[in-house]
């Protein structure tokens, strides 16, 4: 049975860490490009970072540039987001997703979908 598993999520304070797991079963993770994205309450669905497949390469969203941190373990099949400096507009539900092997930010592409974990950075 092929399935993405996240993570990691929680409540957490301005300024202070989580790092999000996404576990696969049924398939090999190193084959896909791996996109984190996220979606807060009212907004789009947003691609906040990849890992290509190909050749390890990483994207970011502007946003989370130098905070975040993308990273695959093959042994483990898992990738993980480390979030560090994280802000109030950084709450929202993130999901993991395997798709082509090159990033592209388009959900459309993307083969499997993960469940979400619920991330809120609130003082």
């Amino acid at each position: 049975q092929v399935q993405l598993v996240e993570s990691g999520g929680g409540l957490v304070q301005p300024g202070d860490s989580l790092r999000l797991s996404c576990a696969a079963s049924g398939f090999t993770l190193r084959y896909y490009a791996i996109t984190w994205f996220r979606q807060a309450p009212g907004k789009q669905r947003e691609g906040v970072s990849c890992i290509s497949s190909s050749d390890g390469s990483t994207y970011y969203v502007d946003s989370v540039k130098g905070r975040f941190t993308i990273s695959r373990d093959n042994a483990k099949n898992t990738v993980y987001l480390q979030m560090n400096s994280l802000k109030p507009e950084d709450t929202a539900v993130y999901y993991c997703a395997a798709g082509p092997r090159q990033c592209t930010p388009n959900p459309n592409r993307y083969n499997y979908w993960g469940q979400g974990t619920q991330v809120t950075v609130s003082s």
